[in-house]
């Protein structure tokens, strides 16, 4: 009995630190996690697809190039809360960011 007493008694330092570690990791992510996001530095759409029905679409992002990414990129935002990258060449996204534009407009 009296060894297992020094066992435990020579394990609670360790579970001690273990914890304390484990407070800071779990403080620091939490810190991290407030940060400020900074906008990615690379574009977004690797695929485009050429077009979608207007009415599954809640809104359209417009990013233009700069020295994040040489191309126009056009994001639609679904209803359903996806994300998808649209041609901007396309006659069909092109009709769609100018009902978009409009529809924001008249608002």
């Amino acid at each position: 009995m009296a060894r297992a007493a020094a066992a435990a008694a020579s394990r609670a330092p360790r579970l001690l630190r273990a914890a304390l570690l484990l407070l800071l990791l779990v403080a620091a992510a939490r810190r991290a996690a407030g940060a400020p996001v900074v906008s990615e530095l690379r574009c977004q759409c690797l695929q485009t697809v050429q077009g979608i029905h207007l009415k599954n679409i809640q809104s359209v992002k417009v990013t233009s190039p700069g020295s994040h990414c040489a191309q126009t990129e056009v994001i639609a935002t679904l209803k359903n809360g996806q994300e998808t990258c649209l041609n901007p060449e396309a006659p069909m996204v092109k009709k769609i960011i100018e009902k978009m534009l409009n529809k924001g407009s008249a608002n």
